[in-house]
């Protein structure tokens, strides 16, 4: 018995079954223009950084401008202290919500940037507020065992004692906010992806160091040193995988420099201060104008700061490294 004849099949189908097996056609090449903007991940790193800054000072203008009338201008006269919380405020916004808008822009949780609202004030904050404290402690007892510093007496008392140590307080955890973000946060982290997180570290560390030449008294070993301090916050950021550690560090060891131990910070010495201290000696064991942080004993201090958190938060060993160590 003959089987049935099967149907021929057609030349549209033929002409598709050959299509199927070519390799599909290569894509169109880009061009200088898309090349030079976008990457792997969209915009490149160095794009996203560029308009993160000229949004940040674009709103600082904008807020400066329309605050300028709530602010005094005394001439000659140190403006009252709520003015140097309020343009802190100014500048903490100014950093964090071209981060917020850029987040939403790039797909990302704004706690990538390293400020989780999940951690706020958490575990880490005060761990970092503990070594702050100890940190400017030590270096000036350093400075009071070498006879360079004197913790001197009381310049405040009653119930202004505390008044001034808040208000301070707050004031210096909204420093530590925006400093750290601006430096840390967002461009630590876009930077890092075009280039590498040290090489983004030892960039913007030495951009704080040299943003710190513009305060009054400051001098190049203060900012040497401010340069030097950042790469430890850079450390424990890369080690907690948050910023909250160095925000607390950061407020802590401005506090008890400017308010509790009464010394210049950076050069600028904060009214309401706690204490009287006193320096005696070389500019370079004192630290001159710059105050302790253009001492000497500060680049000891990091340095001793850096070996202990190094032993207590080692470096994270991946699982591909485990297994090519076990091999």
């Amino acid at each position: 018995m003959n089987e049935p004849e099967q149907p021929l099949p057609a030349l549209g189908e033929i002409a598709a079954a050959t299509t199927d097996l070519q390799p599909p056609p290569p894509p169109p090449p880009s061009s200088v223009i898309h090349t030079i903007f976008i990457g792997p991940d969209g915009l490149r790193a160095g794009w996203r950084f560029a308009i993160y800054i000229a949004s940040v000072f674009a709103i600082l203008y904008a807020l400066a401008w329309a605050t300028r009338p709530l602010i005094p201008h005394r001439p000659h006269e140190t403006p009252p202290v709520w003015v140097f919380l309020f343009g802190e405020c100014e500048s903490l916004v100014a950093a964090i919500v071209p981060a917020i808008f850029l987040a939403r822009m790039e797909k990302r949780r704004f706690g990538d940037y390293g400020l989780s609202l999940a951690n706020a004030l958490g575990k880490q904050f005060w761990l970092g507020l503990l070594w702050g404290i100890v940190g400017i402690t030590v270096l000036l007892l350093v400075m009071r065992g070498v006879g360079v510093f004197y913790f001197g007496g009381l310049a405040l008392h009653g119930p202004r004692v505390l008044k001034f140590a808040a208000f301070w307080a707050v004031l210096f955890l909204v420093v530590g906010l925006f400093e750290e973000f601006a430096f840390r946060g967002y461009t630590q982290f876009t930077l890092s992806r075009g280039i590498g997180f040290w090489p983004a570290a030892v960039l913007l560390s030495a951009l704080f160091g040299g943003v710190h030449l513009g305060n009054q008294g400051e001098a190049w070993i203060g900012a040497v040193a401010a340069a030097f301090i950042a790469l430890f916050f850079c450390l424990t950021l890369r080690r907690t995988g948050t910023l909250w550690f160095a925000v607390g560090l950061h407020a802590s060891w401005d506090w008890g420099e400017s308010f509790l131990y009464s010394v210049p910070d950076s050069g600028t010495m904060v009214p309401g201060h706690l204490m009287s201290p006193s320096f005696h000696g070389s500019r370079w064991l004192t630290g001159g104008t710059v105050g302790p942080e253009g001492s000497v004993f500060v680049f000891v201090v990091i340095a001793a700061m850096w070996v202990l958190f190094d032993r207590l938060y080692p470096a994270k060993v991946s699982s591909t490294s485990s297994e090519l160590a076990s091999d």
